[in-house]
């Protein structure tokens, strides 16, 4: 008999540590921080296939509850995962437990860098040399964190290339790896809706780690 209660209260207590596990979990992903790996070339160099990175959503409060959007807006060179504009994204309560959770989600989330701010004039040119450059309001945007000035996407008349004005509330994302990157330059400006939290560090392999 009493190794039946003492059986009861050890299965008791592994259930209870499990959900509590969970529930913790949950929380933390939904709240603070996730981790994502890099399934793509489009970041090079700043990260590359395979890369493990931490991606933090504190910056999302207060509005996280309310339409899990950005309190903090995000700034030019910050390097965020979303959701691209052309996902549909299901209304499902489990659907919205595992996009917000990151548990079994199966939409397709993007890794860029904020190019571009609302309100803002961009404009992609080629000059004489060959070389690519973003212009921001008519002037030309230093980037040092870029693959390669020369090896562009070539823009055309079905691509977002400018001049255009950003709308309110939405943002220009581009590739690092200009060359191999399905960025706004295709699909067009991105709404703050869409974005799921800022990629701040990364941490494996260890021969990369360093912040973002």
């Amino acid at each position: 008999m009493m190794i039946d209660e003492k059986l009861k209260a050890n299965i008791k207590e592994v259930i209870d540590t499990i959900v509590f596990v969970v529930v913790a979990v949950i929380l933390i992903r939904f709240f603070v921080a996730e981790l994502r790996w890099i399934p793509s070339g489009s970041m090079k160099p700043t990260l590359v296939e395979g890369d493990r990175i931490v991606v933090e959503k504190l910056t999302k409060f207060p509005n996280l509850i309310k339409n899990h959007a950005f309190e903090n807006t995000p700034k030019r060179g910050d390097v965020m995962i979303f959701y691209p504009p052309f996902v549909k994204l299901k209304t499902t309560p489990w659907a919205v437990f595992s996009r917000l959770t990151g548990f079994f989600c199966k939409d397709i989330a993007y890794i860029k860098r904020v190019v571009g701010l609302p309100g803002e004039k961009l404009e992609i040119k080629q000059g004489e040399n060959g070389a690519y450059k973003v212009y921001i309001n008519d002037k030309p945007l230093k980037e040092d964190y870029i693959m390669s000035e020369y090896d562009f996407h070539k823009c055309k008349s079905d691509m977002y290339c400018g001049p255009l004005v950003i709308p309110e509330g939405q943002y220009f994302m581009m590739g690092d790896n200009r060359g191999n990157s399905m960025d706004s330059r295709f699909w067009g400006t991105l709404p703050k809706e869409r974005f799921i939290g800022r990629a701040v560090f990364l941490f494996w392999p260890v021969t990369h780690v360093k912040g973002l």
